[in-house]
């Protein structure tokens, strides 16, 4: 499945769960519990649909999923950021790229 972010697109791998996939490429996502009883990593869903194998506890808005413990049916678009500290918000300066010659 695709998963399309404000900031980056990339491919769930299919042994992790949303969650895992979007720490893996450096989104910002709040969670406690990891199994859908607090709601603490409760996203915008833009587009797309999830299911989950039991409704979760924790509430869960129209428009909203939680990605510890959501399955995605379909390609998803969500709300979610990646974290201020990655390497997409703050580049190397003195990255050795940047200053290679051919």
């Amino acid at each position: 499945m695709l998963i399309t972010t404000c900031d980056k697109t990339f491919t769930l791998q299919p042994d992790e769960t949303l969650l895992e996939g979007l720490e893996r490429t450096g989104h910002d996502v709040e969670y406690q519990c990891r199994n859908g009883y607090c709601g603490s990593c409760r996203l915008k869903l833009i587009s797309g649909q999830v299911s989950y194998n039991e409704p979760p506890l924790a509430y869960v808005g129209k428009d909203e999923i939680l990605p510890c413990c959501c399955h995605p049916q379909t390609d998803l678009d969500i709300v979610c950021h990646l974290r201020v500290n990655t390497p997409e918000h703050n580049p190397d300066i003195f990255a050795r790229d940047l200053f290679e010659t051919e």
